[in-house]
Formats: structure tokens, sequence, C-alpha cells
């Protein structure tokens, strides 16, 4: 008898685990291999999202569960105040040449939300070194998604999640989204140009006060919120330039388009822009281990832990997590990195995504109700609408999505989906990030699967409104 089905003994409560789907009966994952995933009943399910656009390298690999283990034999855990480690210091020297970062330092966390938290962090004592302790403004864009601990959701712009918090939010400012589709439109909190929105930027930085702005946060592809949506060409160069002029610290968000995702190794490489701090996570160990990096540029680096005597103050960085600088995390990442780097799936993330988006068009690019096929590499989204001449999103009591996700999964299609991208309430995206191992017969599959799907929700929605 399993755990899953043992009984409670008499008069004991058995414990019990809080889901994250709150009223769903979930299937249980039994073994998983390339880009599928099989449940304990024999069911397969194609993973066309990656879990949440994490799993780049594929599920199963071998190699991976063989470096974990070899570490964990030689010791699983030590303090990051008390030992560095070889698996850590030589990750360190073999991922920096990726890094759209100078000279990088990296601090090494344990997931996308906690690396935010550090980028932010990081920011405060580069200025309090810098003796510019008024530097305290973070500016962060609608429409954005950095991460669900306090810190983190301030800083996102993804208005459903912040809604139940919104009495604990507020220290961040934050700019319209730079997403094209929907630019120009008040109610989504979106500019599609780049010269609007350097002026919107440039205006915040003005009304916050001179030298008063710490950092401007953004993703440069944003994926979960407004799914898959790439800013205007020229904007990330524009906004790079902006922040040099003012003393800013550019913060790129690279948790979901890291380590290939985008069909480069990160998404600031579309633009040849270099982050003064990025966060990273998701691809960083594909799922085989809970890991992200804090990245600190040389300068940065150098101003926070020069002594003190030198111009600024120094004095460190005051931070820290028990379980930072893991070994078993950094064994686990450093074989990601070789499989990414010899078996060259970031090329082939760019190859399979221009296939992917090329099948989609053929089989959905004239359907009323898909407003958009977009994206880059193998982080590609679909925004759906009641009408495409308008623009107009279903409401979200049409429950669009949610019915775009039922029939994909009764078809053992696993996909991911957000939701209010139009107005904050309204609107529905699809975003598919299967594996760099996808085989072509695999992405025919996602592709049927999917416009299926999504005609049989757009009918059932349309009738159901009248």
């Amino acid at each position: 008898m399993s755990v899953i089905d043992r009984p409670a003994q008499p008069g004991i409560t058995a414990g019990r685990v809080f889901q994250r789907v709150i009223g769903t009966e979930l299937p249980v994952a039994a073994r998983a291999e390339g880009c599928t995933i099989w449940d304990t009943d024999g069911r397969a399910y194609l993973d066309a999202a990656g879990g949440a656009i994490v799993v780049n390298v594929g599920h199963g690999r071998v190699s991976i569960v063989d470096a974990m283990e070899r570490q964990a034999r030689a010791f699983t855990y030590v303090h990051g105040t008390t030992f560095t480690s070889e698996p850590l210091e030589s990750y360190a020297r073999a991922v920096g040449p990726h890094l759209p970062v100078d000279d990088p330092a990296i601090y090494p966390v344990s997931g996308g939300s906690e690396a935010i938290e550090s980028c932010l962090k990081l920011v405060r004592s580069y200025h309090l070194a810098h003796r510019e302790p008024d530097r305290t403004v973070v500016i962060a864009r609608w429409g954005s998604y950095h991460g669900n601990s306090m810190g983190a959701l301030d800083l996102s712009g993804r208005e459903p999640l912040r809604k139940p918090y919104e009495p604990w939010l507020g220290r961040f400012s934050h700019v319209s989204a730079a997403y094209p589709y929907r630019g120009g439109e008040a109610a989504a909190h979106a500019l599609g140009d780049t010269d609007r929105l350097i002026a919107e930027l440039e205006a915040a930085i003005a009304e916050a006060g001179s030298g008063r702005v710490a950092a401007f946060v953004a993703e440069p592809i944003v994926g979960a919120t407004l799914g898959a949506v790439a800013p205007p060409d020229g904007y990330w160069p524009a906004v790079a330039d902006l922040c040099r002029r003012h003393g800013i610290l550019l913060v790129a968000d690279e948790v979901m388009t890291g380590f290939g995702r985008t069909g480069r190794w990160f998404g600031l490489d579309h633009w040849g822009v270099r982050a003064d701090v990025m966060a990273a996570a998701k691809g960083v160990a594909g799922g085989y281990f809970p890991l992200g990096l804090a990245v600190a540029s040389g300068h940065v680096y150098e101003t926070i832990t020069r002594p003190v005597g030198g111009r600024g103050e120094g004095g460190g960085f005051v931070h820290g997590f028990t379980y930072s600088h893991s070994p078993v995390g950094a064994a686990v990442a450093s074989e990601v990195l070789r499989i990414l780097e010899t078996e060259s799936l970031v090329e082939a993330s760019a190859a399979k995504g221009e296939r992917l988006r090329a099948l989609l068009t053929d089989r959905l690019g004239s359907h009323p109700n898909v407003g958009e096929i977009r994206g880059r590499g193998l982080l590609v989204g679909l925004e759906l609408v009641a009408d495409r001449a308008t623009r107009r999103p279903f409401p979200r009591s049409a429950r669009l999505i949610e019915t775009v996700m039922v029939h994909a999964r009764a078809s053992g299609l696993l996909l991911y989906h957000g939701t209010g991208n139009a107005d904050g309430t309204n609107g529905d995206t699809v975003l598919l990030g299967p594996p760099f191992v996808v085989t072509d017969i695999e992405l025919a599959r996602i592709v049927e699967v999917l416009g299926d799907a999504v005609e049989r929700a757009a009918a059932e929605a349309s009738a159901k409104l009248g």
C-alpha cells in the first residue's frame, strides 16, 4: 500500500498536502522522460510547457541524476558563511561567459523569487556603498511577473496575483508594459512604441526626483503574465542608455527567458544589451534541483565588497539564505550547462521555435479567436480573443482558458496559461515552452491537440455568452 493510499490510524488525523490547485484532484506523477510524463495509472502527458517553462534539457536525464548522486555522496550541505565548494567555484567559471553581464559574480539561491529578492538587496547595497542612500525608488512594469514572495510580488505588475495582498504592497513604481499587440490601450497599461515607452520611463525618473531612482527591473521578453511578448525594436538599447545616463542599475529578470529558452542563451542577447544585475532560475537546473542565481556585474560586485576607506563605504552584502550556495545544486547546474553546450540545445530551441510558430500559424493563424501568435525560440504564446478585429477579450466569467486547458489535458497535452493580460481581469493566453529535445512529431501533436482545444473552448464560450 502506498503512502498516498494508507489510511490514518483510528483517532489520529493524517497529514495532508496543501496543493497548488484547490478543489481539483490531481493525478500522481510516476515517471518522466524526454517530453513525456506518466502518472500512476499509466497515462502519458506531453509536457508542452516544460512544467512552468522550467524543463529545458528534457526529463529523465541520467547524467544529471548521476552528477547529483556523486556530489551527494561526497557531501550535501555546508553553510555558505563557512565553506565554498569546488562544484560551485567550477560552475561560476563555466557559466560566466554565457551571462549577459560583464565580469559576473553569481549568488546562488533556491529559485526565482529568492533571486529577485537578492537582486533588490544588491541594488540597495550598491547605492549605499556608492554613497547615494537616497536612491530608494525602483521602477518595474505593469504586465510583469517577478515572483511570489512579498518583495517580488510588489515588483510584479500582474494584477490578479497582486489583488489579495494589495494592502501589503505599494513600495515600488510601475510604468507601462512594452506590449505592441495592446499598445495604447489604457486598460492594459500598455504601450507599443519605443519612443513613447522611453519617454514615459524618463518622465517617471524625473517625477521621482534627481538621484532618487535606484533600478529599473524588467523581463527581456514577458513570459507568464502576457504570453511571450517581445518589446518593439530598439526598446532595450534605449532603456540601457537611459539607465546609464541617470546612474540607474538595469536589472534583467531572466528567470524564464534564460538558458536558451528564447533561442539565445539569454533574452537580452537578442538586443546585445548587458545588465548590471540579473536574476535567473528555471532553466539553470532544468527542473532537477531548486536553484536560482542573482548575478552582479563586476562593477556592482566590487563596489559592494571593496574595503571601507575606498571611494564609497563597501560594507559587504547583508543578506543570506540557509540553502544558498548549494554544492549539489551547482553540480546539477554544471551538468545541465554541459548538455546545453555539447548538444547545441540553445540553437535547437531557436530552430524548433520557428517550426512551432510556423505550425501554429498554419493551424490557427486565421482562427477568429486567435489574436496573435508570438514569441522567440521555444517560448511561444497565443493570445485568445472574443473578437479578432477589435481585440476584445473574452470576459473572465467565460473561463475560456480553463476550458482550453481541460480539453488539452483530456487529450494528454500539458499547457501553461495566463489571465488578465488585457485589463488586469480579462484576457487569456496560452504559453508553450516544451523541452528543447522536443521532436518534430511531438511539435505536430502539440499543435494538433492545442488547435482542437482552442476551437472547442472558443465555440463553447461563445455559445455560453450568446
